[in-house]
């Protein structure tokens, strides 16, 4: 059975997907496995600490109490940036990360938040063809992120979610 909870970036099954996350990520960046030691830096790079409370939050998906799925966002005023939107490679193909993604748009809505935007790289193709599905329509860039080629925005305002 599959379930979406909110958890802290610290709880484990945070610490489990994020870490999984970073690790395909970081792999498909040097075009190869990468090692603990730059999944670390690019943890540490990246960190998650801030996706809970008034400023984010994290979502994990669970299939039979295993995490399989994540997305987060950070909240900025009225635009939240979504982030660490990953779901399993074994898990893909049913629904999951759209799942995710919607249950962080609608706790974007609970707080306020009527746009989501983030930034992303074309090669992380699934995630792409994920966001514009979704809604999110390509955009100029907002940021200068050196890791991003592409940036994508939603009004949340008339969809449902």
């Amino acid at each position: 059975m599959l379930t979406i909870e909110t958890v802290l970036p610290g709880a484990p099954t945070a610490v489990s997907i994020l870490r999984r996350y970073t690790t395909e990520v970081a792999s498909r960046w040097y075009g190869r496995p990468a090692t603990d030691e730059e999944v670390d830096q690019a943890l540490r790079d990246e960190p998650s600490d801030d996706l809970t409370g008034a400023t984010g939050v994290l979502l994990v998906a669970l299939d039979d109490g295993e995490p399989v799925a994540c997305a987060g966002a950070r909240l900025r005023g009225d635009v939240a940036e979504l982030t660490k939107v990953f779901t399993l490679s074994e898990s893909r193909g049913r629904g999951i990360g759209g799942r995710v993604v919607r249950a962080v748009e609608r706790a974007c809505l609970e707080r306020g938040v009527g746009t989501v935007q983030l930034d992303t790289r074309g090669e992380l193709a699934e995630a792409c063809a994920l966001y514009e599905r979704l809604g999110y329509r390509r955009v100029d860039p907002f940021n200068d992120e050196p890791y991003s080629d592409r940036w994508y925005r939603k009004s949340l305002s008339g969809t449902s979610t």
